[in-house]
């Protein structure tokens, strides 16, 4: 049996928001590959809106429309990464009690 502790968060959630997990130990089945991907699209979405939201606020000109737009994009790319770092953290965290059970 599988504990919390080897589930994978899902980069993405299900009905209701609800988080999906993954409980597989081939880190290379299509899922987790799957996973893998999609958590690197999301990391680069974040990264190209930081840079994105930086130059907005040294731009005088950007509107309040455009900065509310900004904001909701920043936040759905927070909440994408905010699930990334709890996954590795939560894989971290398996892998650490694995190891020193040897």
């Amino acid at each position: 049996m599988t504990t919390p502790n080897e589930l994978r968060l899902l980069p993405w959630s299900g009905p209701g928001e609800k988080p999906c997990y993954l409980s597989t130990d081939d880190p290379d089945g299509y899922m987790s590959r799957l996973a893998d991907n999609i958590e690197a699209v999301q990391l680069g979405t974040a990264s190209e809106l930081l840079e994105e939201a930086s130059e907005a606020l040294d731009n005088q000109d950007t509107s309040l429309e455009e900065m509310r737009c900004l904001v909701r994009e920043l936040t759905g790319a927070l909440r994408d990464i905010f699930r990334v770092a709890t996954s590795r953290g939560h894989l971290l965290a398996a892998s650490d009690t694995r190891e020193s059970a040897y």
